[in-house]
């Protein structure tokens, strides 16, 4: 792995870890403005807990050193949670504004991924 390419992942990951550190902590506390907005979008309250638990968690696995399997997973899950949010916010028609969030926060879920060590992979037989 180049020197550059260790460096695209890592400013990614950190990137990606804070962002989904910082708004799962926010859904597990059911900030008022998380609240709101899942009401918004029509889900249930205690989806809140359930992303924010899953966030907390993909974080530590993306983070911590071995487990590619379990890595793979995880980004996977984050890829696809903010893909959700993305269509949930453009089914409920809001502005463009609400699509920021997720949609660089899976723009770095890619990032890390594509970029990360090959001791962080899973190799196929």
């Amino acid at each position: 792995m180049t020197k550059r390419n260790k460096i695209i992942y890592w400013i990614a990951t950190i990137w990606l870890a804070l962002g989904m550190k910082s708004t799962g902590i926010v859904q597990i506390i059911k900030l008022k403005e998380e609240v709101d907005m899942m009401t918004h979008l029509g889900y249930p309250l205690y989806f809140l807990t359930l992303l924010g638990v899953w966030k907390i968690l993909g974080v530590i696995a993306i983070l911590i050193p071995k487990f590619p399997l379990l890595k793979e997973w995880t980004y996977a899950g984050f890829f696809f949670a903010m893909s959700g949010a993305i269509f949930s916010h453009l089914s409920v028609g809001d502005d463009a504004i609400a699509l920021f969030g997720p949609t660089l926060l899976i723009v770095l879920t890619i990032i890390s991924w594509y970029f990360r060590p090959a001791d962080r992979k899973v190799i196929s037989a």
